[in-house]
């Protein structure tokens, strides 16, 4: 992954919440763009409801994926 495009997302006006998909699937929600940092080679995420932090290798990212709202089960049709 190039640091240019992880950094074109967190640029987005209005910012959208993104997932960081890795080559072994795990995924990493940016839900803000301040609990990200691109470096050269890495990139930092920081989880602020467990304040854990995870330091991902870029050219291990497949691929930055929007977070899309969930749809509200408030019709109450339950079938």
């Amino acid at each position: 992954m190039n640091a240019d495009a992880m950094r074109d997302m967190l640029r987005r006006q209005p910012f959208e919440p993104f997932e960081i998909v890795m080559a072994s699937g795990e995924k990493y929600p940016v839900t803000h763009p301040e609990t990200l940092l691109v470096l050269r080679s890495q990139a930092v995420v920081g989880n602020p409801d467990t304040e854990r932090v995870s330091f991902l290798s870029l050219p291990l990212v497949t691929e930055l994926r929007p977070i899309l709202p969930q749809p509200s089960a408030s019709n109450g049709d339950s079938r």
